[in-house]
């Protein structure tokens, strides 16, 4: 499979082998309990329990593994997987790195939980500088960051990490599997949300896990099992069937954000214009080199909160909302959620609109906001 494009990787992973009369994507399976052999139990076949067994689940895990390059654990929410990930690698007394720049939710976790039983938590920027690793159990970035797109060099900051006998998890969130494959870098964990760009339709909650190494898939299996926090059958199954349109979805949303990101550029009004794919922006060098594709995702600034307000209600094809990576344009000014953030800046997910119409009407919504 490694010799295929991206679009034909997306459409055949995780698919079981063909047979006559049988689906492409075998529809979910819902069910709880499953008949158990009545004198060997449980051990005849893979499926005994819906918590921890499901071939629908497995099928998404197979097809997720299959772009990460490692073994894939997938569980009900992004959050779901990263705070399953902190619990099963962390105890009292270790401590972890994590970004200061990133994913609100995660350092309010660190703060109120990991903190209370006995974690000691650093935080530091993407791009650094990063404290000492010696006596560090993890260290976890995003990059891109959310929400300011910054991007770390993974491969040297996996050097540095296991030089100092420390883990490295990569949220390879924004960019996707098809972005960049942390685990060749050197990783030891990949996190993301599904929710977003993964499966892109807005219409579903999901989080997964990947690496390379049995003995940390399995702590996290165990985790998860005695948690219960798996997805249901059928967000697996959704989220297989939009796992075939990634490689389609993404070449629309980068090019929608070239064409968004030249605008922007040129307009007065705009301030903080952040893409890793300008070749003027700071994270450019880096993410030239490590990322295969650039994500849809860009940010910049307005000013205040009452302008980016009077923008979104100006424009037809941008709808304010908290997540990115779907089919629809969002706005989202970051702020209001906690993000240490300006008033006026906003992180923009460009959806699968045409092109040209996506620019012009961006273009006549800040016309109709005005300056501030």
């Amino acid at each position: 499979m490694s010799e295929w494009g991206d679009g034909t990787r997306c459409v055949r992973a995780g698919l079981p082998e063909p047979a006559p009369g049988d689906p492409f994507l075998p529809g979910p399976v819902f069910a709880a309990p499953y008949h158990l052999d009545p004198f060997a139990g449980q051990g005849t076949s893979p499926n005994g329990y819906g918590r921890p067994d499901n071939p629908t689940r497995r099928l998404l895990e197979a097809a997720v593994g299959e772009l990460e390059g490692g073994d894939c654990r997938v569980f009900a929410t992004g959050q779901a997987a990263i705070t399953g990930l902190l619990l099963t690698v962390l105890r009292p007394g270790d401590t972890v790195v994590l970004p200061s720049d990133g994913y609100f939710p995660v350092r309010a976790f660190a703060t109120d939980v990991l903190e209370a039983i006995g974690v000691r938590v650093l935080f530091a920027p993407t791009v650094g500088p990063y404290p000492s690793f010696e006596g560090v159990r993890l260290v976890l970035v995003e990059t891109p960051a959310n929400p300011g797109l910054d991007v770390v060099d993974v491969a040297a900051l996996a050097e540095r990490a296991h030089a100092a006998g420390a883990l490295l998890a990569v949220d390879n969130t924004t960019a996707t599997p098809l972005g960049q494959r942390p685990l060749d870098l050197g990783a030891d964990l990949v996190v993301a949300s599904g929710t977003k760009a993964l499966t892109g339709h807005s219409d579903l909650l999901l989080g997964y896990l990947a690496s390379r190494s049995t003995e940390l898939i399995d702590a996290v299996t165990t985790w998860r099992t005695t948690t219960g926090a798996v997805p249901g059958a059928f967000d697996a199954w959704l989220a297989h069937r939009s796992l075939a349109t990634l490689d389609l979805r993404l070449a629309r949303q980068s090019a929608n954000a070239a064409a968004v990101v030249d605008l922007l550029a040129g307009r007065s009004d705009v301030t903080g214009l952040r893409w890793p794919g300008r070749p003027d922006d700071p994270a450019y060098p880096v993410a030239s080199a490590q990322m295969r594709r650039i994500p849809g995702v860009l940010s910049f600034d307005l000013g205040d909160a009452d302008r980016v307000g009077r923008f979104v209600e100006a424009a037809r094809l941008v709808a304010a909302a908290t997540s990115f990576g779907g089919l629809h344009t969002t706005a989202d000014r970051r702020a209001q959620w906690g993000d240490d953030t300006a008033p006026g800046f906003v992180r923009l997910s460009c959806g699968a609109e045409d092109t040209a119409d996506l620019v012009a009407d961006i273009a006549a919504a800040l016309d109709v906001a005005g300056s501030v």
